[in-house]
């Protein structure tokens, strides 16, 4: 029997996995994909808005060339917290199905069946993506991830959204030779794009290198072409790919299906602010999960404390503190 069984094998899990180490409770990290997977699926070229001691877990030094570490870096530090920690980390093992009875949690997964007093819920939001549900978004050309930008070179490439990772990706693919069109549904570029970035994207479209229709949606795909809705009308365009940068969410089936309550309109679950506990007793969430539909509000410099508030109240109960 497991004190702990953490569900999530990303920097929110592993810092879980930290504190009960640290506490001296028995604990289990399962991950239906590589280790970080999240982190691993980020654009190659990426940087983070937030500096290398802000992205630190469990007290261990995240040391970086430049002040703000990229993709690679951020990749390296976490594996080797990891290893040099010797978490019990299972990767590529997916949960299936968490129930409780008799006072403790079976988990049961693509590999095996667990049984823990505890469970925490780390699972992020970055596998379901956010559809369009417009006619043609199940075309090859549409992707609502981004690896590399020259993969799209010499390539006409439609960019929706206007956050970080849709100003990114027009900028690098233009800077590859493509020739981008930016379809934003807001009067303007985000504000919450990073502040070196953001006057980079805005000098593009004066310019003209981008085109951006603002106030506007993609309304339909095809092989060839794209209609967008403009407040001047609708415009069709040349198209070979379209970037969907709309963001993404969590497993709210899974949430429902572990028996968390979840809000209306914005999805965000039940949970103690104060212990990270949801409505299921002894069941907690860690991380981005707990923004819902609002994945904006957590980030991993904001929700690492999450791992102490936890194991913290778990040996409450379990009268060790």
């Amino acid at each position: 029997m497991l004190d702990i069984l953490i569900i999530g094998g990303g920097p929110i899990g592993i810092a879980c996995g930290l504190a009960a180490q640290k506490a001296g409770l028995s604990f289990q990290i399962l991950e239906k994909g590589c280790l970080t997977n999240s982190l691993y699926n980020y654009p190659s070229t990426m940087t983070f808005f937030s500096t290398s001691e802000k992205l630190e877990i469990g007290g261990i030094p995240f040391v970086t060339i430049s002040n703000k570490p990229v993709r690679a870096e951020a990749l390296e530090y976490y594996r080797r917290v990891a290893t040099s920690r010797e978490l019990p980390i299972n990767l590529f093992e997916e949960v299936y199905n968490v129930t409780r009875e008799g006072g403790h949690y079976t988990i049961t997964s693509s590999k095996a069946t667990y049984q823990s007093k505890y469970v925490i819920l780390a699972t992020g939001f970055y596998d379901i993506a956010v559809k369009l549900d417009i006619p043609g978004e199940d075309l090859p050309k549409v992707k609502h991830y981004y690896k590399d930008p020259h993969y799209y070179s010499m390539q006409k490439v439609v960019v929706i959204g206007s956050s970080n990772s849709a100003i990114d990706v027009a900028l690098e693919t233009y800077r590859k030779g493509a020739e981008v069109t930016l379809v934003i549904r807001d009067a303007e570029v985000s504000h919450r794009v990073k502040y070196w970035v953001r006057p980079d994207i805005i000098n593009r479209i004066k310019e003209g290198s981008i085109k951006a229709y603002f106030n506007s949606n993609l309304q339909a795909v095809r092989p060839d072409e794209v209609d967008i809705e403009t407040p001047e009308g609708l415009v069709t365009i040349q198209n070979d790919f379209v970037m969907a940068m709309t963001g993404y969410k969590p497993n709210f089936d899974f949430l429902k299906k572990l028996g968390i309550k979840l809000s209306e309109g914005k999805f965000i679950p039940k949970y103690d602010p104060e212990t990270m506990e949801t409505n299921v007793q002894g069941l907690y969430l860690a991380g981005v999960v707990c923004g819902g539909l609002d994945t904006h509000l957590w980030f991993i410099e904001n929700s690492r404390v999450h791992a102490d508030m936890i194991v913290n109240n778990i040996l409450v109960k379990e009268g060790k503190r």
